[in-house]
């Protein structure tokens, strides 16, 4: 009986210990389960890269110069290219298409009209990202670091993600603009930063933190933009190969960013001892310095080292003042997307090291293209030419004196459209159909000018489709104009140096869209997507809600 008994202990002992650790397996699974993300298939990190004024057909027009081993065709080889990719609004600018691509959305819903618009409710001119309830961190200048996105009315595809995981995901916005950093990384992000060109560090605002991380700190101390600037812009090619893909060097219609006595390549990069780096933007060490930051980030913030998905947005604004200074044709614009493709060639082992090779989703796209130079198209016999809005406001401004007898009745030509002193123009009880009647008829007569309209007549004024709708997306009323003015293809608002955008014609409107990495397949298609459809395809990858105010649609072929 003692033997029986002693049997009987030993197989309740036996029964208890397995009851504990099965308990304690399940109480481990289930904590394990607890620290997973919302969709455990997911990759560690998305990395949205934007270029600031990137035409589509660089992809191919520069592709011999291209690095096998580069960003390009690292992306273009490995990874989605949707090659008919267009812009769904008008103006073709830099806030709006840096939000429209996070949004999933156009001006009409989010707001960002352009990158400073007329707000007819405060009756000033409003910068799309101030906001004057915060200040600068790590700057001195007041104006520098009052920025935030409060103007930007919707959510991101950046402040989604962190909704879907209880704000456990880690966002950061890297950018040299304010608005590139700002705007994509959204109302939630853990920090935005961009470059004050006056004292050569990255800042942020107290809307995200009081003080900058010491990584920051750190990374400021390291005094790059000084390196870089010593480095001066020298020749990438041999002078033979630039003339494959550009015009000669020195034309009189390029912009001197580095002085007048500075006309062509290579070009010194000096600074006073009061001056800042803001020559530094409009050479390709700029991609440089926001690369570098971006990797700083990663490390320090320990991006794509957990179980729940991070975010990097991360904006390339170089290209944009090269490209406004010399033109799409220009051997600089030519030198800077060689560097830039070795440097996002350089970001992506970077990432391969760091986070792993297929771990990360990364996507690159642009804000906007750009249109040629209007003396260069004059030069080879093509359409084109310039408009000043500043010359044009002031001459209607006297003629509505003259006519109306109302002093300044317009307040501004922001984003292509006439903007009214509507308080002035309304107390004076004019004729608001004869005051639009004697603009429009005006503005008609310019060279420049193929068409306008009271923007309340959008959707009933004669005009392509395409047209109508892009305009349509583009107008907010508190923060859009009352006649719109659509320019003649070719025709810039500028003078008759540099290059611009903002139309909505292909020059402008086409950008490009690559998707590299975890759960992309390879190829690609010329079907037609949108700006607007890259934050509802990161949606659907990540399984998680689109943006508030999102039109977009996934782009499936892109998907596994």
């Amino acid at each position: 009986m003692n033997i029986e008994k002693a049997l009987k202990t030993a197989f309740l002992t036996f029964l208890m210990v397995v009851v504990i650790i099965v308990g304690s397996s399940k109480f481990l699974l289930a904590q394990k389960a607890v620290k997973q993300p919302v969709n455990a298939s997911a990759p560690k990190l998305v990395v949205g890269i934007v270029i600031d004024q990137m035409r589509w057909d660089y992809l191919y027009r520069f592709a011999p110069l291209f690095k096998a081993n580069g960003g390009f065709k690292r992306m273009m080889n490995n990874g989605f290219s949707c090659d008919n990719t267009q812009i769904g609004y008008t103006p073709s600018v830099t806030a709006c298409g840096h939000t429209g691509i996070y949004t999933g959305s156009v001006p009409a819903v989010h707001g960002i009209t352009g990158n400073a618009w007329y707000d007819g409710q405060l009756k000033r001119s409003v910068y799309c990202s101030e906001d004057k309830t915060v200040d600068g961190v790590g700057t001195k200048g007041a104006s520098d670091g009052q920025m935030s996105p409060r103007n930007m009315l919707t959510t991101t595809i950046c402040d989604e993600l962190r909704l879907a995981t209880n704000f456990k995901s880690k966002v950061i916005g890297v950018a040299l603009k304010d608005r590139g950093s700002i705007l994509p990384a959204g109302h939630s992000a853990n920090g935005a930063y961009w470059f004050d060109s006056k004292s050569g560090y990255f800042i942020t605002s107290t809307y995200y933190m009081n003080q900058l991380p010491e990584w920051v700190n750190n990374f400021n101390k390291r005094n790059l933009p000084d390196s870089l600037m010593k480095l001066g812009w020298t020749k990438k090619l041999k002078d033979e190969e630039y003339l494959n893909y550009a015009t000669v060097d020195e034309k009189s219609y390029e912009n001197q960013p580095f002085g007048k006595e500075q006309t062509k390549m290579p070009y010194t990069l000096t600074r006073t001892a009061t001056e800042g780096f803001g020559k530094l933007s409009s050479t390709p060490h700029g991609n440089t310095l926001t690369a570098e930051m971006a990797k700083a980030a990663v490390l320090a913030e320990e991006l794509g080292k957990d179980a729940v998905t991070d975010f990097l947005a991360v904006s390339f604004s170089s290209p944009d003042y090269i490209g406004h200074s010399f033109g799409p044709n220009s051997w600089e614009n030519v030198d800077d997307y060689i560097r830039l493709d070795e440097e996002l060639g350089k970001l992506f082992d970077f990432l391969d090291a760091t986070i792993g090779k297929g771990t990360y989703t990364s996507f690159l796209s642009a804000d906007h293209a750009v249109a040629h130079v209007p003396a260069f198209m004059k030069e080879n016999k093509l359409p084109g030419g310039v408009i000043t809005e500043s010359k044009t406001s002031a001459d209607l401004n006297s003629k509505i004196k003259e006519k109306f007898g109302i002093d300044n009745a317009i307040v501004s030509m922001y984003n292509y459209q006439v903007h009214f002193n509507r308080t002035k123009v309304d107390s004076l009880n004019i004729n608001k159909n004869q005051l639009n009647d004697f603009v429009i008829q005006y503005l008609l007569k310019l060279e420049a000018v193929s068409s306008a309209f009271p923007t309340a007549n959008i959707l009933t004024s004669p005009m392509p489709q395409v047209l109508r709708e892009k305009l349509a997306n583009g107008f907010f009323y508190n923060r859009s104009g009352d006649i719109q003015i659509v320019l003649k293809p070719g025709y810039i608002d500028g003078n008759d140096k540099g290059t611009t955008h903002g139309l909505w014609y292909p020059y402008d409107a086409h950008i490009p869209l690559l998707w590299y990495g975890y759960g992309i397949k390879q190829g690609s298609s010329n079907r037609e997507v949108y700006m607007h459809d890259i934050a509802s395809t990161i949606a659907a990858l990540l399984h998680i809600q689109m943006p508030s105010g999102n039109i977009g649609k996934p782009i499936v072929e892109v998907l596994k």
